[in-house]
């Protein structure tokens, strides 16, 4: 059985993933099992640049706000503002401070400068505005989208006035009161000024859409397409805050899912615009059902990748990250016995492995799911086998100084 697994390894490159799937896909989801590790981060930026040099990739996507990520496109993509403001902005989840990141973004922007606009890379973020402790305002996009319309389409059409919104919107501490992500009672989510905006982001969104013919004519596409996502970006926390004001016994199952679907319009709306590197936790991009413990409760949905796989079918592509050691976390030589210790015993430090022919090495068998001794890092799932397209395993994760 060594010499078969063996046979499925291969260097990690660009060439090597591509080498796994039956076609370039519109969507290729390279997974990690556990955040804040720059190893990982180097590693997705070096398949980046492989992608774009040598498959034409225009756009890298990451689990980050998408409203805060239009700052550090306009940066790679133009240069405005400076690297140090679009690091500080332009990123959630305190994901600036990445090193990895911070290279990324320096890297995107000197590969761009010069080029002509079909030649430039992409950035984007594909989460919804949604820290752990609390959910955004809708008040950035739905004044946003009401003021692209306001600008193109007569007023008589609009179904309502900035000042009617920021009159329902108020105080934006209502809508990012922390308390609310555990007690439904501190929500605004399901007030009557939160219903009415809810129907207002509605017919604006169906607005925009009925006036896609006169706004492709009088401004440039990528007008339209940001204002989409302001349009999504609305709705989705919208629909977000009146769930996190429900206390029925499936709020947080219906909020995790949320979130995954703000991802999933997301993703789908940059694969139009050509094929893209998703790069997010394995929960996220895998196919199968994503579970979690929240709350004393054992959360189970569709994850972001199970949905756009189901919309694009093989244009969809899902490598996952595992791990052998992260030392300085506790998580210490994988057992023989499990995905990750087979491939320990590799030789090499990382390499791909084609998830199919490991498949057929391992026969009927399985090997046991490892167990992490630390809450930050999700092994590999052996029943997921048959439901990715490959494996980017990592033998050992050092510690940054």
């Amino acid at each position: 059985m060594a010499t078969d697994i063996k046979d499925t390894a291969h260097a990690v490159d660009a060439a090597a993933v591509m080498r796994l799937l039956p076609a370039r896909p519109r969507v290729l989801a390279l997974g990690e099992p556990t955040h804040g590790e720059d190893t990982l981060l180097d590693l997705r930026n070096e398949l980046f640049r492989q992608l774009v040099e040598e498959e034409g990739y225009r756009t890298i996507t990451i689990e980050s706000d998408c409203m805060a990520g239009l700052a550090v496109d306009e940066y790679v993509t133009s240069g405005t503002g400076t690297l140090d403001e679009v690091m500080e902005h332009g990123f959630s989840h305190g994901w600036g401070a990445s090193a990895a990141n911070r290279e990324l973004v320096r890297w995107m922007r000197a590969h761009n400068d010069g080029r002509p606009e079909s030649e430039r890379v992409r950035f984007a973020g594909f989460d919804g505005p949604l820290e752990i402790v609390a959910a955004a305002s809708p008040r950035h996009a739905l004044t946003a989208l009401h003021g692209y319309l306001a600008d193109r389409v007569d007023a008589d059409l609009l179904p309502c006035t900035a000042e009617t919104l920021d009159r329902l919107l108020g105080a934006d501490g209502r809508w990012t009161e922390p308390a609310a992500m555990m007690d439904p009672s501190r929500s605004v989510g399901q007030s009557a000024e939160a219903g009415r905006l809810r129907l207002l982001a509605d017919d604006l969104v169906a607005l925009l859409d009925a006036q896609t013919p006169h706004l492709i004519a009088v401004s440039p596409r990528e007008d339209l397409d940001r204002a989409r996502l302001y349009g999504r970006t609305a709705i989705g926390l919208l629909r977000y805050h009146h769930w996190m004001a429900d206390s029925s016994p499936a709020r947080l199952t219906r909020l995790v899912g949320l979130r995954d679907q703000m991802m999933a319009y997301n993703l789908l709306a940059l694969a139009e615009r050509g094929p893209v590197l998703v790069h997010a936790h394995n929960s996220h991009l895998q196919r199968e059902k994503s579970t979690m413990r929240m709350g004393g409760m054992q959360l189970e949905w569709w994850g972001a990748g199970a949905l756009v796989s189901a919309r694009l079918g093989e244009e969809y592509a899902f490598v996952a990250t595992a791990l052998g050691t992260i030392r300085h976390q506790g998580v210490d030589t994988p057992p023989p016995d499990t995905v990750e210790g087979l491939l320990y015993a590799l030789p090499e430090d990382r390499c791909v492995i084609d998830a199919g022919r490991l498949a057929t090495a391992l026969g009927d068998t399985r090997p046991g799911p490892r167990v992490s001794p630390w809450f930050g890092y999700a092994p590999f799932d052996p029943a997921h086998l048959a439901g990715i397209d490959g494996i980017v395993f990592v033998k050992d994760v050092p510690q940054v100084q």
